[in-house]
């Protein structure tokens, strides 16, 4: 890949393509060919990717799917391990920093809308000590009064985390009040004016109608691979059932279903609705990034999304 010499653009800035999209909307197809075609590598901004034995149900690519393209941040921790987004940026600055030493476009690809607008936009995270008990305390609220309650305690405490952190996202609330808990700060820091990356960020936007008919369509397809399987097999390799992982949308129903609280059925429809709500979710926070150009992929024939986007990308870009 070559960059065009009259390419002036950020040029103090380190160049970084980002594709997102809520799941099951097709960015790990599309990014597999766009890195193809640009001779470069892939980055995972999907937090359930990062975790060894969690293939099915986070739609993880096999080594076939990937295509002899290299993939950074896939399989990086042990199936109980626990990550945060301070380290997500720290991992991955440095990957970008060396992908553009190299000469590559780096290409990250992602749902996880709080890791990726981070990275974007220079959020600087409070790096507070942890107070276990506190933490306890909050959980047991939750489970006395409820999720929506420890929740309201956060808008008191730090409304900029409240709007920003979903009730169901439930760690990284307690999180954000155990911060304020230890030191009466923010959990984030004031971000930047500007992006921090010479990035162009694409993402891709399908009708609800029909992003909901693939979603059910690779739940479907989840269960017919051997979800229920996959996971039983981590529960007897000693996976903790509270792991972080296993909270996952897909993991924490058909578990459930495992240990008797519902029917396998139930879990599934189950699965199907929360993924459905996870990707309205993930579209909301998508409208709080402005500088996404967007792209409608069934608006499109064969294969003309692919050369739409790498028309744009090399325009950006400035690649010959």
């Amino acid at each position: 890949m070559k960059w065009a010499a009259d390419m002036k653009k950020n040029a103090n800035k380190e160049k970084l393509l980002v594709i997102l999209g809520p799941t099951a909307s097709g960015k790990t197809g599309l990014s597999i060919d766009i890195a193809r075609a640009l001779e470069t590598e892939i980055i995972s901004g999907d937090s359930m990717l990062f975790y060894r034995g969690f293939d099915i149900g986070s739609a993880k690519p096999s080594t076939a799917e990937q295509s002899g393209i290299r993939h950074h941040m896939i399989d990086i921790l042990p199936p109980e391990a626990s990550y945060n987004v301070t380290e997500f940026l720290q991992e991955v600055q440095a990957l970008i920093t060396d992908l553009n030493e190299q000469g590559k476009l780096p290409v990250l690809v992602g749902g996880t809308g709080l890791y990726i607008q981070s990275l974007l936009e220079g959020y600087a995270f409070n790096q507070q000590s942890e107070d276990k008990e506190y933490r306890a305390y909050l959980e047991r609220l939750a489970e006395e009064k409820g999720k929506e309650y420890v929740h309201g305690m956060l808008e008191k405490a730090d409304p900029e985390a409240a709007r920003r952190l979903h009730v169901n996202d439930f760690r990284r609330v307690i999180r954000a009040l155990e911060v304020h808990h230890l030191g009466g700060e923010k959990i984030s820091q004031e971000k930047s004016q500007e992006l921090v990356y010479d990035a162009y960020v694409m993402g891709l936007n399908w009708p609800r109608p029909k992003l909901y008919q693939r979603i059910n369509m690779r739940v479907d397809i989840m269960v017919q691979q051997g979800l229920a399987a996959e996971i039983e097999g981590l529960l007897r390799a000693g996976v903790p059932q509270e792991a972080q992982a296993m909270k996952g949308i897909g993991y924490k129903e058909i578990l459930a279903a495992i240990n008797g609280q519902m029917t396998m059925e139930q879990a599934i429809d189950k699965v199907k609705q929360n993924s459905r709500h996870f990707a309205k979710r993930q579209v909301t926070w998508y409208r709080r990034m402005p500088y996404i150009h967007w792209y409608q992929p069934d608006l499109y024939q064969r294969d003309g999304l692919l050369a739409n986007a790498l028309w744009d990308i090399k325009g950006y870009f400035g690649i010959k």
